[in-house]
């Protein structure tokens, strides 16, 4: 239960499945936009890396990562973040609020290649495909 948890700065929340097990969706990134991310069912690692540069970031900068699975808590990504995922396991479901409406989050969307920053390599080629 998240009976304290506030949700009035969230406009809205979507949930990504991950039927195959070693889904990588990454990377994803907002100036403004803060998300909230809760895994339903399943494992996943999840990353974070705060950027440096929108337009051309450092390739050096290291990224956080969050082991999480259906008994886990919220973590909370502050603006000014991308950030990434791998399902461990297959069906994996994930929900995301976001803080922003959909138009909102279009204008403030930057993607990065999925292998620009690559802490997906230490997962074997059986899980990561």
């Amino acid at each position: 239960y998240y009976n304290t948890l506030e949700l009035d700065p969230y406009k809205r929340f979507y949930i990504v499945t991950n039927p195959q097990k070693g889904t990588v969706r990454a990377w994803h990134g907002h100036k403004s936009e803060t998300k909230l991310v809760r895994v339903l069912k399943g494992r996943f690692t999840i990353f974070t890396i705060k950027i440096d540069n929108w337009e051309k970031p450092s390739k050096n900068l290291v990224p956080n990562k969050y082991e999480m699975n259906e008994n886990s808590g919220i973590l909370y990504i502050p603006p000014g973040y991308a950030n990434g995922a791998i399902n461990l396991e297959p069906n994996g479901k994930i929900l995301y609020f976001s803080s922003l409406h959909l138009e909102g989050s279009k204008q403030d969307d930057y993607r990065f290649d999925s292998r620009y920053w690559n802490p997906w390599d230490e997962y074997s080629p059986e899980i990561y495909e």
